[in-house]
């Protein structure tokens, strides 16, 4: 046992060498230009189409019900659910089931009918702050649209409704409360899969490997000695961008480090799968960086950080499952803004080791038939 420890230890330490000191793994190539035309012309939309709200109708009044009625015909938002009561919201909110909850007082009708001004309260789910903040504008040119007919109807000179939003989780909409903790888990991806994807092409390249074979490892410790330093600098470069996140950019963090660093492993070990499978189908080191570059803008693209995946079509929203950044974006996100736990994300990390169980045996049938 304490052999083979010593020898996956020789060999990562030799990965990590060759990795911080090759030069030429750290060249970018350009993605194909028909993909980027295809994925972007399809997935990458702001435009706000099928935003899910929830409403919690307290008046339960003609007035709401008329409301209501504008948003639901509008071909932007779909309801997902009436609520209740309040405790209600949160689990609507939470679970990403709906984007913002709409919520009428019990007095809503009645300061109206008075000739009052009534207050509508608009909770968003600002974890996606663009996605936020195109859903609080439309509300309000829809309320506008009703002050204008209000007041037309009932001889009004002022608004009879006002909106009082509140947006959970980034109380100010600022995008990098979004943006930033994804990073958490794109950037460790780029390098994970980058530099696990060059491992073997390079040692093929300088005519290394053949050496390596000869040596007493098996094939599956040469294959751990290639995945475990990728995973180390990936877990790196995690930190980092958290450490920014928090300390620079002053987003505070709500969950436990546990929590994330459990997700970021399992999340990791699904991405070298995908890297080491590219080294061992490529023949040099071009063409392990034109793989990964053309994988790397779809999986980027379809992972929801630029735009939701609930925006894209339905057959590309299929594709997003075997895609290991949606998931990790999704729990790190919520592990760092809503501060929740394990029994929460557990969906996430589900999706995440299906997906690693299914690529490091692909990885390792085509490392041991490809290269040995």
């Amino acid at each position: 046992m304490f052999a083979l420890l010593h020898r996956l230890i020789i060999l990562c330490r030799k990965e990590l060498l060759a990795i911080l000191k090759d030069p030429s793994s750290r060249v970018v190539l350009i993605m194909p230009v028909f993909m980027q035309s295809f994925l972007f012309g399809y997935a990458a939309t702001y435009d706000l189409n099928n935003a899910p709200y929830a409403v919690l109708d307290q008046s339960r009044s003609a007035v709401s019900t008329e409301l209501i009625a504008k948003l639901d015909s509008g071909g932007v938002f779909h309801r997902v659910a009436s609520l209740t009561s309040e405790q209600e919201i949160a689990q609507v909110i939470n679970s990403g089931e709906a984007l913002l909850v709409l919520r009428f007082g019990p007095t809503f009708a009645d300061e109206l009918q008075a000739g009052g001004v009534a207050d509508l309260q608009v909770i968003l789910d600002a974890r996606n702050s663009n996605s936020a903040g195109s859903a609080a504008a439309y509300i309000g040119a829809v309320v506008n649209a009703f002050n204008q007919d209000w007041s037309r109807r009932h001889g009004g000179s002022g608004p009879a409704l006002t909106i009082e939003s509140r947006a959970w989780y980034n109380p100010n909409l600022e995008t990098r409360w979004y943006f930033m903790p994804s990073m958490i888990a794109s950037l460790a991806f780029l390098q994970t899969l980058m530099l696990t994807a060059l491992s073997v092409a390079r040692e093929r390249e300088q005519g290394t490997f053949d050496q390596l074979l000869v040596t007493p490892m098996s094939p599956t410790e040469i294959m751990i000695g290639k995945v475990v330093p990728p995973i180390m600098i990936g877990l790196v470069q995690s930190t980092i961008v958290m450490m920014v996140t928090m300390h620079w950019f002053e987003v505070p963090m709500a969950g436990s480090f546990v929590t994330l660093y459990m997700g970021l492993v399992f999340f990791l070990i699904s991405s070298v799968g995908m890297g080491l499978a590219i080294s061992a189908l490529s023949a040099n080191m071009q063409q392990a960086m034109l793989y990964a570059f053309m994988l790397i803008m779809p999986l980027m693209l379809l992972s929801g950080l630029a735009t939701p995946v609930r925006n894209m079509p339905e057959p590309i929203q299929i594709l997003t499952y075997a895609n290991p950044m949606r998931f990790a974006i999704d729990l790190i996100q919520r592990v760092y803004l809503e501060g929740v736990g394990i029994a929460t994300v557990w969906y996430d990390l589900v999706p995440l080791s299906v997906i690693a169980m299914l690529t490091l045996p692909w990885a390792a049938w085509l490392f041991r038939h490809r290269l040995v």
